[in-house]
């Protein structure tokens, strides 16, 4: 395209005054402006989450962590109410979504500038230099350290082992080697680089302690710990009242914590256990299943443990029952398989399967309450009906709940056995009575249950050669074990 004279001119006109504008506009010995982020600065940022809107000490330990003096930080869902007189300098962190204003935690370099930040306990009193040391011996330990602790109180901090168990949602606590631990137990003073902490998914999630342990032992990171102890606060005695409320918050709040992290068992240091999945009075963790593949299989999951639980649990009571009446089953299919390699139900499994002889149906007066047409519960709140797919029963672990055991009644015709059902899966085959002529007893899931007397035979007629030694998931088409 050809330029006229009086294009150019126009051109270099225009050029000429941004070029003019640009130089005025930064000025001598001035450089522009960034749009990145403000560098982070030396020093550490007091973190104040833990603690009770109804009863704290928070002005009390603001003022007293203000006074070294560092930034201090309350980090709450909303101000905290009744309404708290927060030191001069002291910061609010409202941590609730508020739809006209951006993510609170969208850019925590605007809120934390310095490079380290101490999650502080509620009644934690500062010591001077004390946050300097802890400092210093996270930037002079190995590099895989990322935490430091230090105890509150007068009581020095229990070391703990924590592994982490995701595929299990499972949370394993021992006893930790001193001075290296992957947890603490009893309040402490938590430090660590701001950037790691705003790093985390989940950085100020309640209650804090256990949240970061967590998510550090998933990425690696090492915990130091150092004696030195910061001094707690005097406090009155707290009502009755009040401590009823906190218990009940804080179970809450680690219940919701516990979903968030995707645990449903931890498993404590002297044995105990608190369990955060399903129960009696929930539904079941997982949904409907397609394709004989739940949906935790496709997430690298295995079936939740408060479901293999409730799933033990059930078949306990189910072959009670049948046994009372007379009624004569045996293990099938997968479970069968269970039994077999482990002794108790297969870790990704989602229910239990049974075979019973169709003509003792009637001897149970809750299979035979099913067969009528009405789902039945029974004195200690199992659901017992006829499934809508077919001529077989389920067994719910209650009505909310419905992980359960399946009921082949099997008949035999010609000295085999068959059923009027089939689902289409692989092993749902007919096979010879005399695997039932006689049955055995057989270990599973924490109790003994009847089977067919050659299992191996049994299993490589339904499942193929190799059946017991070589574990695969229901569907090896959607998913294998060994894509894990």
């Amino acid at each position: 395209m050809r330029v006229t004279p009086c294009q150019a001119a126009l051109a270099g006109a225009i050029s000429l005054n941004l070029l003019l504008l640009f130089c005025a506009w930064r000025g001598p010995g001035r450089s522009p402006p960034s749009c990145r982020p403000p560098r982070s600065v030396p020093g550490v940022t007091v973190l104040l989450r833990d603690f009770e809107d109804f009863d704290n000490d928070l002005a009390g330990t603001a003022r007293s962590f203000a006074s070294l003096p560092v930034p201090v930080l309350v980090a709450a869902e909303a101000a905290p109410y009744p309404p708290v007189p927060l030191p001069a300098g002291v910061r609010l962190l409202p941590l609730r979504p508020v739809a006209d204003r951006p993510p609170p935690l969208a850019h925590p370099e605007l809120h934390v500038h310095t490079r380290h930040v101490a999650l502080v306990p509620d009644g934690t009193r500062a010591v001077p230099g004390l946050l300097e040391r802890m400092r210093d011996v996270l930037e002079q330990g190995p590099s895989d350290t990322r935490l430091v602790a230090a105890p509150v109180g007068s009581v020095p901090l229990r070391c703990l082992e924590l592994r982490m168990e995701p595929r299990v949602w499972t949370a394993r606590y021992g006893t930790g080697a001193p001075g290296v631990c992957r947890a603490v137990e009893g309040p402490a003073v938590l430090l660590l680089r701001t950037r790691d902490l705003f790093a985390l998914p989940f950085p100020l999630a309640r209650p804090a302690p256990t949240a970061i342990f967590v998510q550090a032992v998933l990425r690696g990171w090492g915990l130091r710990v150092v004696p030195a102890a910061f001094p707690v606060s005097r406090r009155p005695p707290v009502s009755p009242h009040n401590h009823w409320k906190a218990e009940n918050l804080a179970e809450s709040r680690r219940r919701r914590l516990m979903r968030d992290l995707g645990i449903k068992r931890e498993v404590l240091a002297d044995g105990r256990e608190r369990w955060y999945g399903c129960s009696k009075e929930t539904a079941r963790c997982f949904g409907t299943v397609h394709a004989r593949t739940p949906q935790y299989l496709l997430a690298g999951r295995w079936t939740p443990p408060c479901c293999l639980r409730a799933l033990r649990e059930t078949a306990r009571h189910v072959v009670g029952a049948l046994e009372a009446a007379g009624v004569r089953y045996w293990l099938e299919g997968g479970s069968l398989l269970g039994a077999a390699r482990l002794g108790d139900i297969i870790p990704w499994d989602y229910d239990v399967d049974l075979g019973i002889y169709r003509e003792d149906v009637g001897k149970c007066r809750w299979l035979a309450a099913a067969a009528a047409g009405e789902p039945v519960e029974d004195a200690e709140g199992f659901l017992w009906e006829k499934a809508a797919e077919g001529d077989f029963y389920r067994v719910h672990y209650s009505r909310s709940n419905r992980l359960h055991v399946d009921l082949w009644p099997f008949y035999p015709r010609g000295g085999v056995m068959t059923k009027d059902t089939w689902l289409g899966h692989p092993q749902d085959v007919e096979f010879p009575e005399s695997f039932l002529q006689p049955r055995v007893p057989m270990a599973f899931a924490g109790f003994t249950a009847m089977a067919p007397n050659n299992a191996r035979a049994f299993l490589e007629l339904k499942f193929g050669p190799g059946a017991i030694e070589n574990p695969e998931y229901p569907n090896p088409d959607v998913k294998r074990l060994g894509q894990d």
